[in-house]
């Protein structure tokens, strides 16, 4: 960058918006060119919950100029111990996350453009909500959307962080195109249906949230300022309860063989993958949620990590749970559901991804 560019970015940082940065301004890795490459930058978050609120929080304050929060989800009264921008009215009222996140945050920076979305994000809209972003920032809670994501990335050039958080536990990685390993060269496929925690499941305490976000949101600062020598280009995961911290050195781990990056392969945003896993049963007030790939879960071992949620049947070839007088999830042993009390899809996905894991 010459002088002249300097200086036209620095005059892009207006007065009133020099007070309401001086600090990170005076944090001079940051300094007055870095404020004005935010103030110009486009991020989306996807996934509104624990760890999208947090991310949301931090790239608001800090003045990123555009940030796009995509979620499916509505408030719920179990999400207020750890999802920082959401309150009772909130949960009283069902209100779709993206959109409280948007009046809460846009009280706070109206200097941000905020765009709330309140969808399901899948094949037929990833490109059109993530590709016209500068960073991705992933606030999800399983791993077939991650996978998408990481598909987006890497065929339009795009970084993006991941981050996961689960009862104590926390991990992060940042993926840049080109540089670094995606998420497929590290994990060639999502774990299976039934076989990781959910929050819903094992719990999940709230300061491991913010530990993981906030490091998904250092990185962010960085790449967008363009620090990329500071970047961690370590996985870096957590333990806050039992004291444990590793930096895990991936830098080695692109494979040639990648059917993401190497082969460019993008079989998340590929249409067939998706095609009759989510049926709505005519009459029944019902939806069928079929794994692409079945799974082989053990009843018993469900029975007992579902006891806690709700009222629990089974017999030798289902599951069923009572979540309340209208919602009920059957389970069968190899990974499908049916959803008893909605015709409505999203919300059977969201039900699966939240007791089962997607």
């Amino acid at each position: 960058m010459n002088v002249s560019d300097s200086m036209t970015e620095q005059e892009n940082v207006h007065v009133a918006d020099r007070e309401r940065y001086s600090r990170q301004m005076l944090f001079a890795p940051i300094g007055e060119a870095g404020q004005a490459k935010l103030l110009q930058a486009r991020v989306a978050i996807v996934g509104m919950g624990a760890l999208g609120t947090v991310l949301a929080n931090h790239m608001v304050r800090a003045g990123i100029g555009f940030v796009r929060l995509i979620d499916r989800d509505f408030v719920e009264r179990s999400n207020l111990q750890r999802q920082m921008l959401y309150d009772e009215a909130d949960a009283a009222g069902s209100a779709p996350k993206a959109e409280a996140a948007a009046a809460r945050l846009g009280a706070a920076n109206s200097g941000v453009v905020i765009e709330p979305v309140v969808a399901d994000l899948n094949f037929a809209n990833a490109e059109q909500l993530l590709a016209d972003v500068q960073l991705i920032l992933d606030g999800t809670d399983n791993f077939a959307v991650r996978f998408l994501i990481n598909d987006v990335s890497v065929k339009h050039g795009i970084p993006w962080i991941y981050g996961g958080a689960v009862s104590s536990r926390g991990v992060s990685h940042t993926v840049i195109p080109g540089e670094t390993p995606c998420l497929r060269c590290l994990f060639d496929q999502p774990p299976a249906r039934g076989t990781t925690e959910t929050c819903d499941t094992a719990g999940v305490i709230g300061s491991i949230i913010h530990t993981v976000a906030s490091h998904q949101a250092a990185e962010a600062l960085k790449l967008l300022v363009g620090a990329h020598q500071q970047l961690n280009r370590k996985m870096v995961h957590w333990d806050l309860w039992y004291n444990q911290y590793a930096a895990i050195d991936v830098s080695k781990a692109r494979k040639a063989d990648c059917p993401c990056c190497a082969a460019r392969q993008f079989e998340y945003l590929d249409a067939s993958l998706e095609e009759d896993t989510i049926q709505t049963l005519c009459g029944r007030n019902s939806v069928q949620i079929q794994p692409v790939s079945p799974a082989a879960l053990s009843l018993e071992e469900w029975a007992e990590r579902l006891q806690p949620l709700g009222r629990v049947e089974k017999n030798p070839f289902l599951l069923k749970l009572h979540l309340d007088e209208a919602l009920t999830l059957v389970l069968f042993p190899d990974g499908r559901m049916i959803v008893q009390g909605t015709e409505d899809p999203t919300v059977a996905k969201s039900l699966y991804s939240r007791y089962i894991g997607m």
